[in-house]
């Protein structure tokens, strides 16, 4: 796969950056008399041979299609072009400045104003370089400023690191700085051109030695008058290599969308179980990045920052939450293994149970009576996964979750990762001064208490299930490349942790979390989808201070239930005192990310087509006892093969499923959770 890719990207980051060097590097003057090293200095103070370096463009970050997320474009910055003035003296140099300074300040009104020592010290020392009175200006304003420009303003050609997508994906791309400012006094050998630029956040930053380009050099020769009189491009620059990601542009637009119209704050993660590669990333909020391009004031990082919204954090892998009843799947998972209980144990679930001094409720205050795994799961039965909790001990259901993922970071390229906590008996003891307890295992069996967890853990968990046999290690980067457009770094599909489950516990625990969706008693009902049967599980979270009074809900799961190809996990985060569910707020915004993709996903998810088998018809001829001459040569033809459908046995499918037993006369009394 990696050639045909890399044949794919090459072209384009040569396309991405070829303009902007066309632009920056061409002479102004046409070369007389050869190279600039070839060219003599006259002795007097005036003539100079100056060598710039020219900086190297940086290389694109790029969707899984190569859909730019991060690329360059041609900026300008006006520029202040002093003349070589004969026996100047200061005041003069000065006045005639300012009066340049003036129609700049008429025609771009932020211009700098630098002070008269600063003017007369870059003439005296550097005024065959222009003097940069500006940030960074776009297409748009340089066609309406320059054809005001006097002869003593130029506008002087840079590349921008430009966000196409502004906000989509800002946590993780992130954004890059400036490496320094301009050198002021003397010349200095190599000096840049404009400021160069490095990355400060994401994978900006993390592959910063990878889409750094390298420099070019430019040799210029003024004489006695200070006129340029040659310029000669001695090396050219070099842009930096290629980063293509897993993300999926069109996808993660889409996720971010849906955030936007459903929810305040919240997260979306979809991930492929089968390679481990993220394909959606989404937090809301999030910012511009373009704002930080070419770089932000203090005033407007400081409200970013101190905004009540956290626009800079990334909900999706630094937020910590306690994963509710999205946990539960995992907690059966164990019990099922470990058998303490089989598919058909029924355990009596009450609407409380109480432990000391303290009343464990069912979400919904109602006793469901003698219920099995799958029903509790579907019908998110907190009393059952009380009791198992405390049987089987929170050490073992802990030690699955930790097989799946959760109270470590992924290993993903990502700045600030939380790592979750899944807490042990030394952090107990440290901690909470005490052993794990009883009332320890009823709240961590639901998801509540000493455990917490980003949105990305629990998509990977669920990745795990869905996969059955390893958590798959996850991928953020599908190709690093170099500048020519070869594969230096190519994500290959492997474990993380070999699970070590039983089978036949996994596939209980997924039919469970299909009748979450898709039963009329499950507590996820809307986020069934029209085209293929979703699995997931639904979760609502006391979370923060008990005085904020503060909710958030999660549905996490899987699809489809044969298969199973995607794993996901969508949050939403309530505002103070706001009632909420994962059946009403959270798997509506699972349900919206896929329905309107249906077509698309239809087509990846449909089953592989019949096989053809190839066939001499000198032997089909030959067995069929044909008469007459059959061709030595043989003519090949097609035939069709069928295919096994997936979970038949000997032809026959598996007998339909019983009604749950203990389901009320209404199946809509049971609120969702």
């Amino acid at each position: 796969m990696s050639k045909p890719i890399a044949t794919l990207f090459s072209g384009i980051v040569a396309i991405s950056v070829s303009p902007a060097q066309e632009l920056a590097l061409r002479p102004d003057v046409t070369n007389p008399g050869g190279a600039a090293n070839e060219g003599a200095i006259f002795n007097r103070k005036d003539a100079r041979t100056i060598t710039q370096s020219i900086p190297g463009p940086r290389g694109s970050i790029l969707d899984r299609n190569g859909a730019p997320l991060a690329q360059n474009r041609v900026a300008w910055q006006i520029g202040l072009q002093f003349r070589q003035f004969e026996k100047a003296d200061r005041a003069f140099v000065i006045n005639w400045a300012r009066g340049h300074l003036a129609t700049a300040k008429a025609l771009y009104p932020t211009v700098l104003e630098p002070t008269d020592d600063e003017l007369w010290n870059h003439y005296d020392q550097r005024r065959w370089l222009p003097l940069l009175i500006s940030t960074h200006i776009g297409e748009k304003e340089k066609k309406r400023i320059e054809s005001g420009l006097s002869s003593g303003l130029i506008l002087h050609p840079v590349y921008q690191r430009y966000y196409p997508e502004g906000e989509l994906a800002a946590h993780i791309i992130g954004y890059t700085g400036s490496v320094g400012k301009l050198p002021t006094g003397p010349i200095n050998f190599n000096e840049p051109m404009w400021e160069e630029s490095e990355g400060r956040a994401g994978l900006e930053l993390i592959y910063n030695d990878k889409l750094t380009g390298q420099p070019g050099m430019k040799k210029l020769l003024y004489d006695e008058q200070g006129r340029e009189i040659l310029k000669d491009q001695v090396k050219r620059p070099r842009p930096g290599g290629a980063l293509v990601t897993t993300l999926n542009l069109e996808w993660q637009r889409h996720a971010e969308k849906v955030l936007a119209d459903k929810c305040r704050r919240g997260a979306f993660v979809l991930i492929d179980v089968n390679t481990g590669e993220v394909l959606v990333m989404a937090s809301r909020p999030s910012f511009d990045l373009n704002a930080f391009i070419p770089g932000i004031s203090k005033t407007d990082y400081d409200a970013l920052v101190n905004s009540p919204s956290k626009p800079l954090t990334a909900l999706a892998f630094q937020g910590r939450y306690p994963p509710a009843s999205s946990f539960k799947p995992i907690v059966a998972l164990t019990a099922l293994d470990s058998g303490e209980v089989d598919e058909n144990t029924e355990i009596y679930c009450p609407a409380s149970i109480t432990i000391g001094n303290h009343t464990f409720h069912n979400h919904n205050k109602k006793s469901a009576g003698s219920i099995a795994v799958k029903q509790a799961i579907a019908l998110s039965n907190n009393p059952w996964f009380y009791q198992v909790g405390m049987r089987l001990g929170p050490n073992a259901f802990l030690n699955t979750a930790r097989r799946l993922g959760y109270g470590e970071r992924t290993g993903l390229p990502l700045i600030g990762e939380d790592p979750g906590l899944v807490p042990t008996n030394e952090y107990m003891l440290r901690v909470e001064k005490r052993r794990f307890m009883d009332g320890d295992s009823c709240n961590l069996a639901i998801g509540q208490g000493n455990l917490l967890s980003t949105p990305l853990q629990v998509a990977q968990g669920m990745a795990g299930i869905a996969n059955g046999g390893v958590l798959p290690k996850l991928h953020l980067v599908l190709q690093a490349q170099d500048p020519f457009g070869r594969v230096i770094e190519q994500a290959v599909p492997s474990k993380r942790n070999w699970l070590s489950l039983d089978e036949k516990a996994i596939e209980v625990v997924r039919e469970g979390m299909r009748d979450v969706v898709n039963s009329g008693y499950g507590t996820g009902r809307s986020a069934a989808l029209s085209f293929t049967e979703l699995c997931g599980k639904t979760g609502t979270a006391q979370w923060g201070p008990p005085s904020k009074d503060q909710r958030l809900a999660w549905f996490a799961g899987f699809l489809p239930f044969e298969e199973p190809r995607y794993a996901f996990a969508a949050l939403y985060e309530g505002r103070p005192g706001e009632r909420l569910s994962g059946g009403r707020n959270a798997a509506p915004i699972v349900k919206a990310f896929f329905e309107p993709l249906k077509a698309e996903f239809k087509e990846i998810l449909a089953p592989a087509p019949k096989a053809l088998e190839i066939v001499d018809e000198s032997e089909v001829a030959a067995e069929e006892g044909g008469e007459g001459e059959v061709s030595t040569e043989g003519v090949l033809r097609a035939q069709e093969v069928e295919l096994l459908e997936t979970g038949e046995v000997d032809g026959e499918g598996e007998a339909a499923e019983e009604i749950p037993k203990a389901l009320p006369v209404d199946p809509d009394e049971i609120p969702e959770e």
